[in-house]
């Protein structure tokens, strides 16, 4: 299991503009679509990364608890589902209705958008102000497969109250750590060096 850093995007940076398909509704979802009043979340996950099975119930308490408070959130798949069928739509599909997410799962089939927002792993964490300037980028908490520290989401819970408040971002913001993304043939970025 090799554990990839997060590429922390710098903070202050507008919110890429995305347009991609929900494996749950079919529906297309844009950046413009998934503003939150308050907030916006990007979460880039997968369905097979043990680092995302690690905290996926947490994701699901975390979305619960701040999506009613004027967050919004959308989850982005972008591993190549040619090499890794089990990150699918169909399987993205009935891995939602599991666990009864009430945001969107988006497949970025081109990997373009996990490009623009300069995601590394999985999961890899970006959230938005109201003005749709990022103002944190990191991990979870400290948790990951393995190291016995309990899931509790504290890092992403104190930036989303830190912006809900009208704070300026924490300033303690850590790497998440996770799968790296897994690019198409051609396609890893630049910013892997």
């Amino acid at each position: 299991m090799a554990e990839t850093p997060s590429t922390m995007l710098p903070l202050g940076t507008k919110i890429p503009a995305f347009s991609l398909k929900d494996a749950v509704t079919g529906k297309t979802v844009t950046d413009r679509d998934a503003a939150g009043k308050k907030a916006t979340l990007v979460m880039f996950i997968c369905n097979h990364c043990p680092f995302v099975k690690h905290v996926m119930d947490e994701l699901g308490r975390v979305t619960g608890d701040y999506i009613p408070k004027g967050v919004s959130v959308v989850a982005i798949n972008a591993n190549d589902v040619d090499k890794y069928p089990q990150d699918g739509p169909e399987h993205m599909k009935k891995l939602a209705a599991s666990k009864g997410w009430r945001f969107p799962f988006l497949l970025d089939d081109t990997q373009k958008v996990a490009q623009a927002f300069t995601a590394a792993c999985t999961p890899d964490f970006f959230l938005f102000g109201a003005d749709g300037k990022l103002v944190y980028r990191g991990q979870l908490d400290d948790s990951r497969p393995g190291n016995q520290i309990p899931v509790t989401g504290k890092d992403l819970r104190a930036a989303l109250d830190a912006v809900l408040a009208g704070k300026p971002p924490i300033k303690d913001q850590k790497a998440s750590i996770g799968c790296n993304i897994k690019w198409r043939p051609g396609n890893e970025p630049s910013y892997f060096g």
